[in-house]
């Protein structure tokens, strides 16, 4: 999330050059706030403030109540005194922890190189996704999209050459942007910047350099460093120098190994038809199964999450003989499980499957698929998926589907029948 100030110089077009500019921040919108709009479609438009009425403090807050000068961890009663209308909701940590996991699944499906910073903001390095995908920007534009189409909150994007410009970059793009900074624009970029937007720069920090006349980036890079080093210590001094020129060596550095894999989705409205949701776990099994196998994992343990329209959100799982990374089994799996989910009558607003208990396939002992049964090949089925596999990594996921499924397996008492 972004707190630092901005400068509306800054929120302009900078050119359209983006090579060596592969670095993206992806921060969400107001976060708490937009999952709770999401939910509650009613209170869109309206003032809204998430957290603790009495004695709590601000945790998020719509752009409609920031507009009254309400701001996060400010206390609630501050709030209410300058949005007496605003509507307080309390906070719901479950489902933010669920959108943040489903937002970052997406945005692995992009890159392993991951660098999760917050439950709402991480950075990509798209470098090597740039021929599979298209440019950086290109790729801004698809997760903006599909993490509101999925989850319906929106998304700001910051591209540029390092973290340092990609996390400015998307600050400024907010709200529901994306902004990109090319590499021969950094420094131009860096120095339309008020001080305190840099990265180590708080309050105290600012104070001490507006005391020596600095209070803009240019000023500090214009500055000599050692002018710098007795303003504010010798390493803080060099470092920010460093960071009016653009310099940020750090590299985006993946997070550790996942223990589950998963994909969701929710559905445009209300779903009745069980053909149709047991379509969609399909395609959902294809996004998990592909990632991975990318990653070199296998599962023993396949989830089934399905969210009715009351938002009651229903899970199973079931425990595989055999590790597996194959859709058709992940979605034979998933599909059964649907069928003895009791939805007490209620339309299915979103669905999911998740792949659990991971292990590493070089070390894991596997069998052939229970599809392969009468395949003279032992893992005809893998194979097949392998192969849609490297088309899509020339042409694009889109460029070809899962093939034809086996015929459905008999549904238990109270569950679904005519799945395909």
């Amino acid at each position: 999330m972004s707190r630092g100030p901005r400068a509306e110089s800054a929120r302009r077009d900078w050119g359209s050059d983006e090579e060596g500019a592969g670095v993206l921040h992806v921060d969400m919108d107001a976060f708490f706030a937009s999952v709770e709009l999401a939910r509650r479609p009613e209170l869109q438009g309206l003032p809204v403030i998430v957290g603790g009425r009495e004695r709590g403090v601000v945790l998020a807050a719509t752009y409609e109540a920031r507009a009254f000068g309400v701001r996060s961890a400010m206390p609630m009663s501050h709030a209410l005194a300058r949005c007496p209308q605003a509507v307080v909701v309390p906070p719901d940590h479950s489902a933010y922890r669920d959108v943040s996991r489903g937002v970052m699944e997406i945005l692995g499906e992009v890159t392993a190189v991951v660098e999760q910073v917050s439950v709402d903001e991480a950075f990509l390095d798209v470098t090597g996704a740039r021929r599979r995908l298209g440019l950086p920007s290109e790729i801004g534009a698809a997760l903006r999209e599909r993490v509101h189409a999925e989850h319906g909150i929106t998304c700001s994007v910051g591209i540029g050459r390092n973290k340092l410009v990609a996390k400015l970059a998307s600050t400024h793009a907010k709200p529901d942007g994306l902004l990109l900074v090319p590499r021969d624009a950094t420094v131009a970029f860096l120095r339309s910047l008020p001080v305190g937007a840099l990265w180590g720069v708080g309050d105290k920090t600012e104070q001490v350099l507006a005391r020596w006349g600095i209070t803009t980036v240019a000023q500090l890079g214009d500055t000599d460093v050692d002018v710098l080093r007795a303003a504010v210590g010798p390493v803080t001094g060099a470092h920010l120098h460093d960071l009016a020129w653009g310099r940020d060596p750090r590299p985006v550095v993946a997070g550790r190994a996942e223990r589950s894999v998963g994909a969701e989705s929710t559905f445009e409205q209300d779903v009745r038809d069980l053909d149709e949701v047991a379509r969609r776990l399909r395609a959902l099994s294809d996004r998990v199964a592909g990632r991975m196998r990318r990653h070199g994992v296998v599962a023993r343990t396949v989830a089934l999450k399905v969210r009715t329209s009351d938002f009651r959100t229903l899970t199973r799982s079931r425990t595989l003989p055999v590790p597996t990374d194959v859709a058709q089994e992940l979605w034979s799996t998933a599909r059964d499980l649907l069928g003895g989910v009791d939805l007490r009558g209620l339309p299915v607003r979103l669905v999911g499957v998740r792949a659990e208990n991971l292990r590493e396939r070089a070390e894991t002992v596997t069998q052939p698929s229970i599809f392969d049964v009468d395949d003279p090949r032992p893992t005809a089925r893998r194979d097949a998926e392998v192969a849609v596999d490297a088309v899509r990594e020339r042409f694009g996921h889109t460029a070809i589907g899962m093939g034809a499924s086996s015929p459905p397996p008999s549904t238990t008492a109270g569950g679904v029948a005519g799945l395909s």
